[in-house]
């Protein structure tokens, strides 16, 4: 295997390592938190004219939803391009400056479509995070110590969607659209800030070698099947992320302050999950084992939540109950693979392809991820809510097979 990095415990202090550690995570949080604000605005788009919404069909108002990551997934593999040739920490500073821009524009606009396309051009900036943070954490930290590193920086993703999920929904619902887009707006500009401020290049070999570095794709099938394994594991997780707190608006009756703190709450969980599972990679000396792992657990937790949910509802408030505690269940689950998938392919490209081959990582899953609300938007109209739980099982299930276990190299 080609080697990823030089030794970069020499030239930093642990100290400067985890602060980098810490503003990449920031970054991620800030861009996760612009890409998915819109998904918190569904309630607010969806309801009638005449009681102060936008009156918007289901299958719409999840379209303007996926339009900020619509632009994040245009891009991520030029960003990644960015990276490999121009560095981290021009990347990120470019990409959060330019999502704070859109995010600001956003705000401004009264109507839904031009705030979508404001909410698109916000998104082109946020892919850069994805791309540059993550060969950040692979660059400055030691291979027995990336998954755990890695499970933190990943962190960033529901801990963004929690922080949108607690704040977005209320705002939008009490004050207005714009106001509440302020939210993902303003973190983007503090973490640009923070960047600017801590984060340094990690060492790579020298520019000369990288004519002699063999296209990782060509040497086998192992980061191919990653993005699949990938994709298919992103279904449930977008799914829950985007019509939880909806399905807990329009199908139980809850207050959407209250939902968007539930569903805050399962972003914690999901964070834990990315953790424990970055921890659990780096024990066993293996990416691919424990993403499996979390293939099976997300394909049964998806089945009970579907079943349950279908059963749910106010003459049978014990099943609600464990509708709901299914939801927290699933969110966490459903994430818990990303850091694992991440330092996978950053391991295994190297130094001057992480950044394409992180790009093309986070390119796959958002295809997905931007199919996800219109599709499910109309599954859930035509059928249920529970139905469309349940159906999503299917996509970790055959993810199972997918999964590279057998081609793993190792951690190194």
């Amino acid at each position: 295997m080609e080697p990823t990095t030089t030794a970069p415990a020499r030239t930093v202090t642990p100290a400067r390592r985890w602060a980098m550690l810490a503003v990449g995570t920031t970054g991620q949080a800030s861009s996760a938190a612009m890409v998915t604000a819109p998904s918190f605005l569904i309630p607010e788009l969806h309801r009638p004219v005449a009681e102060g919404g936008h009156g918007m069909a289901l299958a719409e108002a999840g379209l303007v939803a996926s339009a900020a990551m619509a632009g994040m997934m245009a891009t991520l593999v030029l960003w990644g391009v960015v990276v490999d040739r121009r560095g981290e920490r021009f990347a990120l500073l470019a990409g959060l400056l330019i999502a704070t821009t859109g995010g600001v524009v956003a705000t401004a606009t009264g109507e839904p479509w031009p705030m979508a396309a404001a909410l698109c051009f916000a998104g082109v900036g946020a892919a850069a995070t994805n791309s540059a943070s993550g060969r950040v954490v692979v660059g400055w930290f030691p291979p027995e110590q990336r998954g755990l590193a890695m499970g933190i920086r990943q962190t960033g993703q529901p801990l963004g969607v929690g922080l949108a999920a607690g704040t977005v929904a209320a705002i939008a619902h009490g004050h207005g659209i714009g106001p509440a887009l302020w939210v993902p707006t303003v973190a983007t500009a503090l973490s640009a800030a923070l960047v600017a401020l801590v984060v340094i290049d990690p060492p790579r070999p020298p520019r000369a070698e990288a004519a002699a570095v063999t296209n990782p794709y060509r040497a086998d099938s192992f980061l191919t099947r990653v993005h699949g394994a990938s994709v298919l594991l992103v279904v449930p997780q977008f799914l829950v992320w985007t019509f939880g707190l909806t399905w807990l608006v329009e199908d139980l009756g809850w207050a959407p302050g209250v939902a968007g703190l539930v569903v805050a709450g399962t972003q914690v969980a999901g964070a834990a999950a990315r953790i424990g599972a970055g921890w659990a990679s780096d024990r066993v000396g293996s990416r691919m084992r424990p993403m499996r792992a979390v293939a099976v657990l997300a394909a049964g937790t998806m089945a009970l939540l579907g079943l349950a949910a279908g059963l749910a509802g106010p003459d049978n408030p014990v099943v609600t109950g464990a509708a709901v505690l299914l939801l927290v269940v699933a969110s966490a689950v459903t994430v818990a693979d990303n850091g694992l998938a991440f330092t996978a392919v950053a391991e295994r490209a190297g130094p001057f392809w992480s950044g394409r081959a992180l790009g093309l990582q986070n390119t796959a899953q958002h295809v997905a991820a931007v199919a996800v609300p219109p599709l499910a938007g109309l599954a859930i109209s035509a059928g249920s809510y529970g139905a469309t739980f349940a159906l999503a099982a299917v996509f970790p299930l055959v993810a199972v097979l997918v999964v590279p276990v057998r081609d793993e190299r190792g951690v190194s």
